[in-house]
């Protein structure tokens, strides 16, 4: 499954208060702090919410042999 790695870049401080729950609920509590999500419509409309003060790059899925 494809992945998205979200950095925080802005600090939410002083936007709404939506906003700053949107980064908080995406783990997203420091300036530069990466966390990686699933690449899915939910998590997307979030990064959306959020585009002004994130870093969005999107990894390939890692398949796992065994």
């Amino acid at each position: 499954m494809p992945q998205l790695k979200i950095t925080l870049k802005k600090s939410p401080t002083g936007y709404e208060r939506d906003q700053r729950a949107t980064a908080e609920a995406l783990g997203l509590r420091k300036l530069r702090q990466t966390v990686v999500r699933p690449d899915n419509p939910a998590v997307r409309g979030m990064v959306f919410k959020i585009s002004h003060l994130v870093q969005v790059e999107e990894m390939a899925a890692e398949s796992e042999s065994q």
